[in-house]
């Protein structure tokens, strides 16, 4: 055996650096620019086409008006009330008040929000008490604005933009954080990153569930990333799971979670196995309005599954059948036909229906600055925890990550003027990213006992059986046991250096982040002995007062520890 070192052939340094280059990590690389930074934004993927905004098809919320009368106070009432009294006000005020200005910056872009007789179209989305949402035609929303901040991101000669590199760790000293340390997936080398202040926007996690409508990429990555370098997450055991996630037939190069805009604008019946209308049963929503929040909303689907009366892919049913196809066409137009190509015709067949993992409402702590406990650390998007509280309202992502990433972006530049990396943080930036390749090699290929991939598989697996939208603690104890025995498999990094495109390193990786962050989910999960939101704990149903305070997950000595934390008002 021979020990081997890999050798740190890139370090780069900048002002600001910025974790993720979806919508909240564009944005807030142009608002640090725009704000005198020199600025590096890394991505594990292609810069602006990765992350959840390319692939959200729906709705942004604004309270612009232009449908009927508006304020960004009822915005920020709506998203209150979903949130079941566990909303940071702050966070969710700038979310619903500067949101409203960066939907309109967004449009003097060009990002081409649908109009009508030259004002813009608003429609009515699931919690909200008014026409709010705007949209771009034809479920091209999330792939529109990416590619907007994409052109802008472009266009600032400041930022500079590097992809497929996996950031494993933050660069934390004296107790600031000073930078990050990857690996560059197509050479495997070590990429040392220095800078005043780094923005964490590599959003969420529903990647720890196979039932997802999110891209591979969103695994955790910066709630493991900020939990490692000292700063506390918030409110992990919210994981928001769209109701009316595609289940059957096959759709191939599809949205699963397309069906939300067809069911709000035209009416979509959710029928169950006897081919009945049940959601009223659950929640007050009239036939054929979509007015039930998703957690409600999930709540029915599953309740009418286990008592029998689901469909046969194990979803429900939801039905366009009385609708004529011209109201179909007039719509969603082209999107009937690529509907047609996957051999789907809504006036004659009702397509199948179950939960999917959607969104996280909980992530990093941080302040109405977006500045976290780690000095010089700074969050956007879903990264961030609190702003919804216990249940995020539809068409609220977008613009939180929008409003979330300027505002990091503008207060990460003032920070990295104030505070410029030194050699300290150079030094060890590069003393950290060594650390990652110090490993006893053999002379030739040396597989791990155990296959990181189906490592990943089994996650996902446990995760949706004993941490999915209904718990229990037995069944969180058991997920808890299970994720432990995953610890003692995967605990050890694949005995050689990482070679390019090292699927199996990127795999242990995702691994080393997904353990930590679904234990903090199941922890945080066992503990709150309440339903709340997108938490519902079958053994304890109906909301506690006592609960009505956030559970901060801290890391220490590789232990999580729970502590209680009242919300902050406005």
């Amino acid at each position: 055996m021979i020990g081997q070192q890999l050798e740190v052939r890139q370090h780069l340094e900048s002002d600001v650096l910025v974790i993720g280059a979806g919508g909240a990590g564009m944005y807030a690389a142009i608002a640090a620019a725009r704000n005198g930074a020199r600025v590096l934004l890394l991505d594990r993927s292609l810069i602006g086409r990765s992350g959840a905004t390319v692939m959200a098809q729906m709705t942004v919320a604004a309270a612009l008006g232009e449908a009927a009368p508006d304020h960004w106070h009822h915005h920020l009432d709506d998203t209150l009330a979903a949130g079941r009294g566990l909303c940071e006000e702050p966070l969710a005020r700038l979310l619903c008040e500067e949101g409203l200005d960066c939907v309109r910056e967004m449009d003097a872009w060009g990002v081409g929000w649908a109009r009508e007789g030259g004002r813009m179209k608003q429609v009515v989305a699931p919690g909200h008490d008014r026409a709010r949402c705007v949209y771009v035609d034809f479920l091209n929303t999330g792939p529109a604005v990416a590619r907007t901040l994409r052109t802008q991101v472009m266009r600032q000669p400041d930022v500079r933009r590097i992809g497929e590199v996996c950031v494993f760790d933050l660069v934390v000293v004296d107790g600031a954080c000073r930078g990050a340390v990857g690996l560059h997936v197509p050479t495997g080398e070590a990429v040392a990153v220095t800078a005043g202040a780094v923005v964490i926007a590599c959003g969420g996690l529903t990647r720890l569930y196979g039932r997802n409508s999110a891209s591979a990429n969103m695994g955790g990555d910066g709630y493991a990333l900020a939990l490692r370098a000292g700063a506390p997450l918030i409110d992990m055991e919210f994981v928001q799971f769209f109701p009316i996630g595609h289940l059957a037939p096959r759709m191939i190069g599809m949205d699963p979670i397309m069906w939300d805009p067809f069911r709000y604008k035209l009416g979509g019946r959710l029928l169950n196995g006897e081919m009945k209308e049940f959601a009223h049963h659950y929640g007050d929503e009239p036939s054929n309005r979509y007015v039930l929040t998703r957690d409600l909303a999930t709540y029915a689907i599953v309740k009418e599954v286990e008592a029998g009366r689901g469909s046969p892919h194990g979803g429900v049913y939801l039905s366009f059948q009385h609708i004529p196809e011209p109201a179909l066409r007039a719509a969603f137009g082209p999107v009937i036909d690529r509907l047609a190509r996957n051999g789907i015709d809504l006036t004659r067949t009702p397509v199948e229906v179950s939960p999917i993992a959607h969104y996280h409402m909980g992530g990093i702590a941080a302040n109405d600055d977006m500045a976290t406990d780690v000095a010089g650390l700074y969050a956007a998007g879903e990264a961030v925890g609190g702003a919804n509280g216990a249940n995020r309202l539809s068409g609220n992502a977008i613009t939180e990550a929008l409003a979330f990433g300027r505002r990091a972006g503008v207060q990460a530049a003032r920070q990295a003027s104030r505070f410029p990396p030194g050699a300290a943080a150079r030094d060890a930036a590069l003393v950290q990213a060594q650390r990652l390749a110090v490993r006893t090699l053999q002379p030739g290929p040396a597989p791990m006992a155990d296959n990181t991939a189906l490592g990943v598989q089994q996650l996902q697996q446990l995760m949706a059986r004993w941490v999915g939208p209904f718990r229990t603690d037995a069944g969180l104890r058991e997920g808890l046991r299970q994720l432990q025995q995953l610890d003692q498999s995967f605990g050890a990094p694949p005995p050689r250096r990482p070679a390019p495109f090292d699927m199996e390193w990127l795999d242990w990786l995702d691994l080393r982040n997904m353990r930590l962050v679904a234990r903090a989910v199941a922890a945080a999960a066992l503990a709150r002995t309440e339903s709340r939101g997108a938490q519902q704990r079958e053994d304890f149903p109906g909301m506690d007062d006592r609960w009505t305070v956030h559970l901060a997950s801290r890391l220490r000595a590789d232990e999580l520890r729970l502590t209680e934390l009242a919300p902050r008002a406005a």
